[in-house]
């Protein structure tokens, strides 16, 4: 949801730039000025100063013909996670949970379609379990993705549903919203959310919804883990009340 501005206050510009920035993604990190346009709804001239401009603040770089991104543009994503409150509340609470359940843990929040990790704690195992700070995922093959779903209004759910085109990442990987709305139903009945092996082969992931003081969902608590350690109840039983003790703690706190 967006909050409404009066026009007199909207700076196309920065939205434009913002749309060029974003039309870059891992099946597109280098775009033509022609490619970025389509992609950002502008005219190539409109794309290609556009890009001119980035490559001059050093957002971008460029051979003449192609563009791309350059690391300086993870400025805005850090700042975000630098001066947010979230993150930095919820980091004990992730250190805790790790040392109890001897896995990686996480805090997730919805962004538009996805869910954006925002906070982890735990070390990068040989296995290459979880996500990375950051990092930007379907909601409908994280654990995380699907229990703050199934907090949302029936209609909400089914309007998010409705824009979804699923792509397989492992052939267990929910590609149907039959499957994706039957996952949600069940984590809306058991308060928690289960997955596995829906991004990646042999993971597990269990989230718990995180609400602040007045009940509101502003995230997930998760834990990925390997899959041949315990079976799916072992999981349940030796992790869930450890992620749901911790949203339970951080209420006051958020």
């Amino acid at each position: 949801m967006t909050n409404e501005l009066n026009k007199r206050d909207w700076i196309a510009g920065l939205e434009y730039g913002l749309a060029v920035i974003t039309a870059f993604d891992h099946a597109n990190p280098r775009l033509t000025a022609t490619q970025a346009a389509e992609r950002a709804g502008l005219t190539r001239t409109a794309a290609r100063r556009y890009l001119l401009t980035l490559v001059h603040l050093g957002y971008a770089a460029s051979d003449g013909k192609l563009f791309w991104l350059t690391p300086r543009v993870l400025r805005l994503g850090w700042s975000y996670l630098e001066s947010a409150r979230l993150p930095r509340t919820v980091h004990p609470y992730l250190q805790r949970i790790t040392s109890l359940v001897g896995e990686a843990a996480y805090c997730a929040v919805l962004d538009g379609d996805e869910v954006v990790y925002i906070a982890r704690n735990g070390a990068n195992r040989v296995q290459n379990v979880g996500f990375v700070l950051g990092a930007r995922v379907p909601a409908s093959v994280s654990s995380a993705g699907i229990a703050m779903l199934a907090t949302q209004p029936p209609e909400q759910f089914e309007g998010w549903l409705a824009r979804q085109t699923f792509h397989p990442f492992t052939p267990f990987t929910m590609i149907d919203r039959t499957s994706v709305r039957q996952a949600v139903d069940r984590a809306r009945m058991l308060g928690y959310a289960l997955l596995e092996q829906q991004m990646e082969q042999n993971v597990r992931g269990i989230a718990v919804p995180l609400r602040n003081r007045v009940g509101e969902v502003i995230g997930a608590l998760s834990v990925s883990l390997v899959m041949n350690k315990e079976s799916t109840e072992q999981t349940v039983e030796r992790v869930l009340p450890i992620l749901l003790e911790a949203a339970h703690s951080l209420m006051p706190a958020i």
